[in-house]
C-alpha cells in the first residue's frame, strides 16, 4: 500500500511538468454491468520458491505477505504483497522470470516488467462502495493527463463506469483499508497490472490524489520506487539488498536519491501530483 508519510510505499520513475493548468479528459460513462461472481482462489503459501523468485527480481522480501486483495465488485482473493502497495497473483508471480543464485539481472527488470505499445483502457469505477468520488474522478483524469500529454507509445483512453472487465485497468475505492495511499502490481506478459486501489485520501486534496493515482499507474506499466535502494521518503535507510542500488538506473536520470519524483516510496500532504523531469526521462527512455 501507498502511505502517507508514516510509512507509505511506492517503485522507480517519473516526468517534467508541462505547463501549470491541468486538462480535462472528456467523461464518457460507461453502461452498468452485471458483476461476475468471483471464485476465491486456493489459499497462497509463501514458500521458499515464492521468496527466491521475488528476491532474484530485486523485490524486498522483508516483508512478503499474502492478503485479502479487493477487487471493484467488493469480493476479495488473495494475493501476495510486498514492498507495502506491491501484489501479485499467484499467475503472476509464476510468470516473473527465474533467474539462478548469483546471476546477474541487470536490465531484466526493465524488459521484463513493461507493456506492449498501444492504447490501453482504463475505467474509473463508480459503483456502490468502491466508487470513486467526484474528486477522486477528477485527479484520476489528472493523472492519465499526465502520461498522455508526453506522447508515449503507451496512451490511455480514459471511461467511468462499472464495466471494467473488459478493460486493461481499473481505479476504484477501497473503504476497508487502514492507513492512506494506493496499492496496484506490475505488468505480466505485455500488459499493464489492471487493478488500481485508493483509499483513506478524503480528506486530502485533488493533486494529493492525483499523485497516488499517477504513481500507482506507473507501478502497472513497469516502475519501481525510485528510493527502493534506501526508502529515504519514509524515513528509513533499507537497502534491498542487490549491490549497490540493487538495479542499473535508467540512463539520464540520478543514481541516487531524487527527492521530488512521483515515484518516491512515501508521500507527504503537499505533493503536486506531477512528473519532474527525471520521471519524463525514464519514461520516454522506455515507452
Amino acid at each position: 500500500m501507498r502511505k502517507m508519510k508514516f510509512p507509505l510505499l511506492m517503485a522507480s520513475f517519473l516526468m517534467l511538468l508541462l505547463g501549470c493548468q491541468k486538462e480535462e479528459t472528456p467523461v464518457i460513462t460507461e453502461p452498468e454491468a452485471k458483476v461476475e461472481e468471483k471464485v476465491q482462489e486456493a489459499t497462497l503459501k509463501i514458500t521458499d520458491e515464492v521468496i527466491e523468485t521475488l528476491q532474484s527480481n530485486f523485490y524486498n522480501i522483508g516483508d512478503v505477505k499474502v492478503i485479502d486483495f479487493m477487487l471493484p465488485d467488493g469480493t476479495t482473493e488473495e494475493r501476495f504483497q510486498v514492498e507495502g502497495d506491491i501484489t501479485f497473483s499467484a499467475e503472476s508471480i509464476q510468470a516473473l522470470p527465474k533467474y539462478k543464485k548469483g546471476a546477474s539481472a541487470d536490465k531484466n527488470y526493465h524488459t521484463n516488467n513493461l507493456v506492449r505499445p498501444r492504447t490501453l483502457t482504463i475505467i474509473g469505477y463508480t459503483g456502490g462502495r468502491n466508487a470513486l468520488s467526484n474528486k477522486e474522478q477528477t485527479a484520476l483524469r489528472y493523472a492519465v493527463n499526465n502520461y498522455n500529454r508526453l506522447g508515449l507509445s503507451i496512451r490511455f483512453s480514459l471511461t467511468f463506469g462499472t464495466n471494467y472487465q473488459n478493460k486493461d485497468m481499473v481505479v476504484y475505492y477501497n473503504p476497508n483499508q487502514s492507513g492512506s495511499g494506493g496499492s496496484a502490481g506490475f505488468p505480466s506478459r505485455g500488459n499493464p497490472n489492471k487493478f488500481i486501489q485508493i483509499y483513506g485520501l478524503d480528506n486530502a486534496s485533488v493533486d494529493v490524489n492525483e499523485h497516488v493515482i499517477t504513481h500507482e499507474i506507473g507501478h502497472s506499466v513497469g516502475f519501481r520506487h525510485t528510493d527502493w535502494f534506501s526508502r529515504q521518503s519514509c524515513g528509513q535507510n533499507t537497502n534491498e539488498g542487490a549491490g549497490s542500488i540493487g538495479a542499473n538506473p535508467i540512463p539520464g536520470t540520478p543514481n541516487g536519491y531524487d527527492p521530488t519524483s512521483v515515484m518516491l516510496a512515501c508521500f507527504s500532504n503537499n505533493e503536486d501530483g506531477e512528473f519532474n523531469n527525471n520521471d519524463i526521462i525514464a519514461l520516454r527512455y522506455l515507452y
